[in-house]
């Protein structure tokens, strides 16, 4: 069974508080970061291990390409998203297929060192927001939707689900909110004829959602990861989204609103996210976890989707997957050096 809690560690290896951790019922998900990161062999010994005291865990990082990039020892690097919507702009055909790809590749080796998804890609524009930037594809929905629905179908196709982030969109909000409170003063109609536009025109590939800790003021007082009017009526009722709602991390400043870790993580699960996130402060994720102990587990059939089909390899110290992963990764390369 899958819990409502997705917690981080601290080290390349599980210590006895981890492993205590992971067989906690509500327990749901790992996230990785790059200090759990050492060589591709590593990591699957890890995941592995993770795995073997809870099979049914979900392992996740956040694989975005560019900035975002966790897994770096060992892999590709990928460029960031928006270098395919400069791209696009000239030579959309061209720009398609490498996001497809590109899609596929990070999938492959994600899948290979035993982590399920990646929480990826971003929807959201590229308009004025400080920490947004060239993780979107584009500053206009015209070039987004082609290339993430691209980006989305090489997951896939290598076996991955999809988040889409950050609901109902990040980008045209300045403040950082991992940092600051990010409040959006724009009308639902606003709202709804560009950012949201993404997130719709794509919602029948999409396998999963991340809110943005964001506050639409006009709209609703409560950042939309807390809000029942985003995630019920807006998601759930009107949009029919029947996919997995994952919060955005609970310890970033935005989501401060909520009160502590106990009442964040309590407000993300009663406004309808499937699993609440809490990473790099383990008293927050101890506290989360005790607030939610007694609850009934999440939607277990909606949460099993987003398991990933993890190949049953042995990794050494360098990744070597196949011709195809070989060539596709060539291509990638040769891509990202040429945007530096």
């Amino acid at each position: 069974m899958i819990g409502a809690l997705m917690l981080d560690i601290a080290g390349t290896k599980l210590n006895q508080e981890d492993i205590q951790l992971l067989q906690a019922p509500q327990v749901g998900g790992v996230i990785l970061f790059s200090r759990n990161i050492e060589s591709p062999q590593q990591v699957r010994a890890l995941t592995d291990h993770m795995r073997q005291i809870r099979p049914d865990i979900l392992i996740a990082v956040d694989q975005e390409g560019g900035r975002v990039q966790r897994l770096k020892q060992g892999f590709t690097r990928l460029p960031a998203m928006g270098e395919f919507g400069k791209l696009y702009l000239t030579e959309p055909e061209r720009a398609v297929r490498l996001a497809e790809q590109c899609g596929w590749l990070m999938a492959t080796e994600v899948l290979a060192v035993g982590i399920d998804f990646s929480f990826a890609p971003v929807l959201d524009l590229n308009a004025i927001s400080d920490v947004i930037g060239d993780r979107a594809f584009a500053d206009n929905m015209q070039d987004i939707v082609p290339l993430a629905g691209a980006f989305m179908r090489g997951m896939k196709r290598a076996g991955m689900a999809n988040t889409g982030k950050h609901f109902p969109g990040h980008g045209s909000v300045q403040a950082d909110s991992h940092v600051a409170a990010a409040i959006d003063l724009r009308s639902y109609d606003d709202i709804y004829q560009n950012d949201m536009q993404s997130f719709i025109q794509l919602q029948d590939q999409l396998d999963a959602l991340m809110p943005a800790h964001v506050i639409y003021k006009n709209i609703d007082p409560n950042p939309a990861g807390f809000s029942a009017f985003w995630i019920q009526k807006v998601l759930r009722e009107q949009l029919k989204f029947d996919g997995v709602l994952f919060s955005d991390d609970l310890t970033m400043q935005a989501a401060c609103v909520a009160g502590g870790a106990d009442a964040r993580i309590l407000a993300a699960l009663s406004a309808g996210c499937d699993m609440g996130l809490v990473c790099n402060q383990r008293d927050a994720a101890c506290l989360a976890l005790d607030a939610i102990r007694d609850l009934p587990l999440p939607n277990q059939q909606r949460l099993e989707r987003m398991r990933g089909q993890i190949p049953k390899i042995e990794i050494g110290e360098q990744l070597n997957l196949g011709e195809e992963w070989q060539a596709v990764k060539t291509v990638i390369e040769t891509f990202t050096q040429s945007c530096s």
